[in-house]
């Protein structure tokens, strides 16, 4: 949500377009955060395996933090209700598929309900939103990953099965533009290209700026997105609203954390 000019239009903020991870890097965000239940079953679990973690976050925050949240890939389009209830209201159709790169689209659950309704996530306005599906036409999934932003600190923090794993120093959103605060997950990754403003890696959150309802042609979609080519020092806050990484840690994070992983956002 930050940068102005062809190239921002082209690449940067999460405009509504084609512009997906390669095939080979979709591939490793996916495997490596959306893991697939043995059972055909949302109260299964999968136990991935553990990276390296660096042993002076691992001891932190062992408490407190969930070990893992379930996760469900829609099948087909859903239109959630307010209510585990056919007859509730309905709400914003969700499309099974995320505009920007065509993957599945990837939602946290929250609770389930008479077997057959899941209390879910929803991306997009209002922030923070939540509805309730029916588990046909959906699969569930699992992620051992959850990020956190601080943006008093200008900190994001890693969390893999509960513990610390990193912290990066972050650009958030200057006090005109702020980063919104609530509770979201990652909708879906791309690969910039070199010269695109944000560059080398964005990450699409379900988050959306509650001052600019529309920027460079998208819904006022916020990110976690690189520094490349766009002016501003790490620690400040100086970006549309976007959460900005340096080259090294948004590329490590990108490799990591794709569709589902919850993100929560403080000030």
């Amino acid at each position: 949500m930050t940068g102005s000019g062809k190239t921002a239009r082209r690449s940067r903020g999460l405009r509504r377009g084609t512009m997906g991870l390669a095939a080979a890097g979709l591939a490793v965000v996916i495997s490596c955060t959306v893991s697939v239940p043995r059972a055909d079953s949302f109260e299964s679990r999968a136990v991935p395996s553990t990276p390296q973690v660096n042993p002076s976050v691992s001891r932190a925050n062992r408490s407190r933090i969930p070990v893992g949240q379930a996760l469900v890939i829609l099948l087909q389009n859903k239109v959630p209700h307010t209510a585990p209830s056919a007859s509730a209201p309905e709400l914003t159709t969700v499309a099974s598929h995320r505009p920007l790169t065509g993957i599945p689209t990837v939602l946290p659950v929250l609770g389930h309900a008479g077997g057959r309704w899941l209390h879910v996530r929803l991306p997009g306005r209002p922030n923070s939103g939540t509805g309730w599906i029916t588990t046909a036409g959906s699969m569930p999934s699992w992620t051992p990953w959850r990020l956190s932003v601080n943006l008093g600190a200008r900190l994001v923090t890693v969390y893999y099965r509960g513990r610390v794993t990193k912290r990066f120093s972050a650009i958030v959103g200057k006090p005109s533009t702020p980063t919104p605060t609530g509770q979201f997950f990652i909708e879906e990754g791309e690969s910039l290209s070199a010269g695109a403003s944000g560059a080398p890696y964005a990450l699409a959150t379900s988050a959306r700026s509650n001052v600019l309802m529309q920027f460079d042609g998208g819904p006022g979609q916020v990110a976690i997105h690189g520094t490349d080519n766009i002016p501003g020092a790490i620690g400040t806050a100086s970006s549309h609203g976007c959460i900005r990484l340096n080259t090294t840690n948004i590329t490590w994070l990108a490799m990591r954390i794709g569709p589902g992983v919850p993100l929560t956002i403080l000030k």
